[in-house]
């Protein structure tokens, strides 16, 4: 017997003009009544071959609540395999979510950027690399979509650009899984000739240690998986005033530091940014942020360039005192795995058959970063 909700109608009854008070009313009613079953029962939007779901593609257009609630249901229902290859097979909705985010006067541009979110989990969303669209000035000079998506992301982090407040940091999130793949990693990496040669990576890593928690483990994330590509190691891990060098290890350090004082020898090379920190210098206080940064220095430790460079910016007497002070095993750990790698002796290490060292995926909850509304 089918239940209350199976049988909920979107629409108003037959007759009543598309813009009329009353139309307005019924969907409004039944989409508020909705949200809760879009978390204690997101299978019911699955009926009649995801029939409700195309629904809701089509009343996310509607009036301003409506649409919020529309678009809270959708992200709850957005881990799910099927709804997520509805959503981004989906070419019009996803331009018509990609307009919305771009709006500076949209009332509900962060909730398009956590659906945005949900939505990596399938790999088709990797057209953003290349979908061309209509360029959103004065926001971006690019007609591709991810980088008119970074633009929002950099220009609207204070919550300056978006009239409505939106900070866009749930996009960080799109930017980490879309860097899972080969062709995201390459257009991190590269400048870009619609941006002044500029490389997308490089706007991205100046949020390492931004107030926002959820803006703080996106971009950690992108960098790490970024940091995959072991051809671009030499340019991430150069000085920004080297030609191409991107000076990647002063934004992964600092997230790691206290206020602790070091001795001559310990700062005897390090980093000039790591030096003479304020007595209120605090270090991240999110462990599993601090575990990604660890993660991203072992990787930046595959190539022998890397190990004898991270050497002689001082980053162990760093990630000794990350680990006297912190209490968390996991990051116990993850310094524990960095310090055998730079402490270690040269001499005897082995390099891959083909002489290009090689780095192994490290391995990640498909559920991580899965954006719910309740």
């Amino acid at each position: 017997m089918p239940t209350e909700l199976e049988e909920a109608d979107w629409y108003a009854p037959r007759g009543f003009p598309s813009k009329s008070i009353f139309r307005l009313l019924t969907i409004a009613i039944a989409a508020e009544n909705l949200v809760g079953y879009s978390s204690a029962q997101p299978s019911l939007f699955k009926r009649n071959q995801l029939e409700p779901v195309k629904d809701l593609k089509m009343l996310i257009r509607d009036y301003t609540p409506i649409a919020k609630n529309v678009l809270t249901m959708l992200i709850n229902i957005s881990d799910d395999a099927e709804v997520v290859k509805s959503l981004t097979g989906d070419d019009q909705f996803l331009e018509s979510l990609l307009r919305r985010v771009t709006d500076a006067n949209h009332k509900n541009a962060d909730e398009h950027c956590m659906l945005l979110a949900n939505m990596a989990k399938s790999d088709s969303i990797t057209k953003l690399l290349t979908m061309k669209r209509e360029i959103p000035k004065p926001l971006s000079t690019s007609p591709i979509a991810i980088d008119q998506l970074l633009d929002c992301f950099v220009k609207g982090a204070d919550g300056s650009y978006n009239k409505h407040g939106a900070n866009y940091d749930y996009l960080s999130y799109l930017f980490a899984d879309l860097a899972k793949h080969e062709k995201g990693r390459q257009h991190f990496l590269s400048p870009r000739k619609e941006d002044e040669g500029i490389v997308p990576l490089t706007k991205l890593v100046v949020f390492t240690e931004h107030p926002a928690t959820i803006r703080r483990r996106g971009v950690a994330n992108t960098i790490k998986n970024s940091c995959f590509d072991v051809s671009a190691h030499a340019r991430l891990l150069a000085d920004q005033s080297e030609e191409g060098g991107i000076g990647l290890l002063g934004y992964l350090l600092l997230p790691l530091m206290g206020n602790e004082e070091y001795s001559d020898e310990d700062t005897e090379g390090m980093l000039d940014e790591c030096q003479l920190l304020s007595p209120d210098k605090e270090r991240e206080k999110q462990a599993d942020i601090i575990c990604t940064h660890l993660d991203t220095l072992l990787l930046l430790t595959t190539t022998k360039e890397g190990r004898e460079r991270m050497r002689a910016v001082k980053v162990y007497p760093i990630i000794r005192e990350l680990h006297s002070h912190h209490e968390n095993q996991d990051v116990k750990d993850a310094v524990d795995r960095l310090v055998q790698v730079l402490m270690r002796d040269e001499e005897g290490e082995g390099q891959q058959q083909d002489g290009q060292p090689k780095v192994q995926e490290l391995p990640e909850d498909e559920d991580d970063q899965i954006v719910e509304v309740v």
